[in-house]
């Protein structure tokens, strides 16, 4: 465990350089904020666990940085603070329900623990959500069901963020998804991704850290490629393989956001504005491992599709080959040890938070230099090819 700092406090010091937190103390910073605005205990302990967690899968994008975007619109009301799902229609193995605008993460968690239940009942549960907002790393809940013996995929809709092939103003979504199963010895193997070259997240960190973002991630209002982020939030983020990533991106809109009866299209609204409602909405597939045979087995053959992946001949630049889901395995064990580095940006706006809430920020701690958020890094910064761009 890193020791604590005998350095002068950075709570008190204008921080120019990266702070290093445990884990366990940002966790509880974060929940007393989100409790001082009225968020229940359990619910607010449990958007922090989802920040704290892409902060230690190396998702920075999804992290602290988002929670300012969440305090501004639970103070205006965009996002309310007790959430209420409701359930609009019970098939048995496919359920509708309403989160009334309520938090996306409480939301989603709520249909996580629905969908295992109805699955372990019938084998297979469709959970439709509408009117929920923005839940983070979709992989923080589809892990969850795949550690109960599980398959999930989940799919959600978000903000525009590209247009559609062909076109120049932003109608479509970023709409990531994620699939998630239990792989026996390996834990868990897990992607998610966005549809976009990047996630959306990604370009409002280089924005933060004032850096440049590289080419093919985005464009400008009139489709001029730039490496500027803040032109690229105002402009458009370019699809993933071409017209490929815009025609899935299409579909999941139609999954999670015209067959659920959310909103879609250009009328669903991300984190980043503080007034107005999200009408996001998710489709969440979960399948029993039990209902298709014996869980043994799968956990046996998930084992050997792993292992015979990571037996593959090296290409010539490469050190290692991987499963989706094992830099972030990797990330978290080495942040957990080591600590979480926050961006000067991100402690600054956490200290504001945290002074307005009356809250103390978490004490700063000293660790190894250079091992948090360089070797371990994963999606806020290009490492590998199984890098996963996370969320919109």
């Amino acid at each position: 465990m890193p020791e604590r700092s005998a350095e002068p406090s950075a709570e008190t010091a204008d921080v120019q350089a990266p702070v290093l937190v445990t884990p366990d103390a940002l966790t509880e910073c974060i929940t007393a904020v989100l409790v001082r605005r009225g968020v229940p205990d359990a619910d607010a302990a449990l958007l922090a666990d989802t920040l704290v967690t892409a902060e230690l899968w190396g998702h920075a994008s999804h992290g602290v940085l988002r929670l300012p975007w969440y305090a501004a619109r639970l103070q205006s009301g965009a996002m309310t603070a007790v959430t209420h799902v409701e359930p609009v229609t019970d098939h048995g193995a496919l359920v509708v329900l309403d989160g009334h605008d309520g938090i996306g993460q409480v939301v989603t968690q709520r249909a996580v623990d629905l969908g295992i239940e109805r699955a372990r009942r019938h084998g297979i549960a469709g959970i439709a959500v509408r009117s929920s907002g923005h839940f983070g790393t979709a992989a923080y809940f589809t892990r969850a069901a795949a550690e109960a013996g599980c398959v999930a995929i989940l799919v959600t809709n978000s903000s525009p963020a590209m247009a559609p092939w062909g076109g120049r103003t932003k109608s479509i979504g970023t709409n990531p998804w994620s699939i998630a199963a239990p792989a026996g010895r390996h834990g868990v193997v897990v992607m998610d991704l966005a549809n976009t070259a990047v996630a959306r997240g990604k370009v409002y960190l280089a924005a933060q850290r004032g850096e440049p973002i590289p080419e093919g991630w985005a464009a400008a209002a009139d489709g001029t490629p730039t490496t500027d982020p803040s032109t690229a939030i105002d402009g458009l983020i370019q699809p993933m393989a071409g017209a490929k990533g815009y025609v899935i991106s299409f579909m999941m809109d139609v999954l999670a956001g015209v067959l659920t009866g959310s909103a879609f299209g250009d009328s669903v609204v991300g984190p980043y504005d503080p007034e107005r409602r999200s009408g996001a909405g998710h489709l969440l597939i979960v399948i029993d491992v039990a209902a298709t045979g014996d869980p043994a087995e799968f956990a046996s053959r998930m084992e050997q599709l792993v292992d015979q992946t990571h037996a593959g001949e090296l290409a010539a630049w490469a050190d290692s080959i991987l499963v989706p889901g094992e830099l972030e395995d990797r990330s978290r064990a080495a942040k957990e040890r080591d600590g979480i580095r926050l961006a000067p940006a991100t402690w600054a706006t956490l200290r504001e938070l945290a002074e307005e809430s009356g809250v103390p920020l978490p004490p700063t701690v000293t660790g190894r230099t250079g091992t948090t958020g360089t070797t371990t890094s994963t999606t806020d910064g290009p490492s590998h090819p199984t890098d996963q761009e996370v969320s919109p």
